[in-house]
């Protein structure tokens, strides 16, 4: 019998553009367009900074480009740097499945795999639904949390089957990749619990990093430890305890994609937050003045509550990155200031009595019936008291963004503009854009990194 790894290994080498419905294809090209307005957004920031000047540190035979600046370096310092602009702003895309995170982040290592391994923009979009399907479908299996580790733990899966791909390996040196990948990259999830550090919006850039390295060893005839999740000492006994099988993937027969099923931010904050900013901006609009609320009650899941309010860091944030997986601070600047942009989660506000007073009102506890209704609904009952007594309740199912109330393409460009513009002049956001979405026609990537470079 042949092994998991080689099964996903075949599935990787064997699938094709023509297998993609256009729905899915599109799909792909709206989840790239937002991946990289993020990106652009994210360029200066300090992870960031950091990122740059380590790659700075190396040059290579087999280059690859850093976005914005042009900069060279090794394909896995490029992926790393690239990486980390896409995440730093907690904004790019989300899946909820028993476990949840940002296959997006994956779009790092494509990226430099389809520059280094010359693939064209058709490839690009096929590494993406490949990338994407093995995070979700391996995110519909199993909950890592509970045993204490990352979401990028499937993360470097997605990558590397993308990556090796877009470099033109075979089904088993896929296979061997993949191996030696899984054997190598398990996170921990304290990555994302408490005063929540940089190395946030660095783990999933991490793993595509190391992505991308195995597959060029595994190009080079690398072996890797077989079966890595059958065996004695594998994933199967070491990380899940126990055996799965992925349900079939999408392609020949089958034009199921859960690409269709990733959501979109529409604030740049944590995904299992979404729907709650969504309801503070409504309640908002049915208060006159905050100063008159007394209380305010939220209900909803209860992955979000751990995460995301599971601890007193979350009402008092010191950081950015806390800030942005804080509900009731995300909440409270939602109701205070009538939406949630990016400079609200760094100084003066992070610091601010009045803000931080309004933060203190909120209370986050668990609904069973929102519990009962994951990962199909992002349910979030919000009830506010005024100090007169008056109450208004809010519930929020599909939040916009969800795959059930997605945002249009419009929207992503409304997004994907003031990001963009903070690199980039306005006429070469266009250009970008407009190649974007027309990236089938690529014929290889050196237009598209060009298009993102500052002037």
């Amino acid at each position: 019998m042949t092994t998991l790894a080689q099964r996903l290994g075949a599935w990787a080498a064997d699938l094709r553009y023509e297998d993609l419905p256009p729905a899915v294809v599109h799909q792909a090209k709206r989840m790239i367009v937002d991946t990289l307005g993020c990106a652009l957004g994210g360029y200066d920031s300090e992870p960031t900074r950091i990122a740059l000047a380590q790659a700075a540190t190396v040059t290579s035979t087999q280059p690859a480009t850093i976005l914005c600046t042009g900069q060279q370096t090794s394909p896995d310092l490029a992926v790393f740097a690239n990486g980390v602009m896409i995440r730093y702003l907690d904004f790019n895309d989300g899946y909820i499945g028993r476990e949840a995170g940002h296959p997006s982040d994956s779009i790092a290592a494509l990226l430099t795999a389809a520059e280094i391994g010359k693939a064209d923009g058709r490839e690009l979009i096929v590494a993406t639904v490949i990338a994407y399907e093995m995070f979700c479908r391996m995110c519909d299996i199993v909950n890592f949390k509970p045993m204490g580790f990352d979401h990028t733990t499937i993360g470097a899966m997605a990558s590397v089957l993308g990556a090796a791909r877009l470099m033109k390996l075979d089904r088993e040196q896929i296979a061997t990749a993949l191996s030696i990948t899984v054997a190598a990259n398990v996170a921990l999830y304290q990555t994302r619990i408490g005063n929540v550090s940089m190395w946030k919006g660095c783990a999933y850039a991490n793993a595509s990093r190391n992505a991308i390295f195995f597959a060029q060893l595994a190009q080079r005839g690398m072996t890797g430890p077989d079966p890595v999740f059958e065996g004695r000492g594998g994933y199967f006994v070491a990380v899940t305890r126990q055996p799965f099988e992925l349900a079939p993937f999408g392609g020949k027969g089958n034009p199921s994609f859960r690409i269709m099923d990733c959501l979109i931010k529409r604030y740049p904050l944590g995904q299992y937050s979404q729907s709650v900013v969504h309801a503070a901006l409504e309640a908002r609009t049915r208060v006159k003045n905050v100063d008159d609320i007394a209380e305010i009650h939220v209900r909803t899941l209860h992955t979000a509550i751990e995460m995301m309010a599971g601890d007193p860091d979350k009402w008092k944030p010191a950081n950015r990155e806390t800030a942005d997986h804080s509900m009731p601070y995300t909440a409270g600047v939602a109701l205070k200031y009538g939406s949630v942009d990016i400079p609200y989660f760094d100084d003066p506000y992070l610091h601010d009595p009045a803000l931080l007073e309004l933060v203190s009102k909120i209370r986050c506890t668990v609904s069973e019936e929102a519990n009962s209704r994951e990962p199909e609904a992002m349910l979030c009952d919000m009830d506010i008291v005024l100090k007169n007594g008056q109450r208004e309740a809010i519930r929020v199912e599909y939040h916009r963004g969800h795959p059930k109330n997605p945002m249009t393409d419009a929207e992503i460009e409304e997004k994907f503009r003031p990001l963009a513009v903070r690199v980039l002049a306005p006429a070469q956001v266009d250009a970008l854009l407009k190649q974007l979405w027309a990236l089938d026609t690529l014929p290889d990537m050196k237009p598209l990194f060009k298009l993102t470079q500052m002037g």
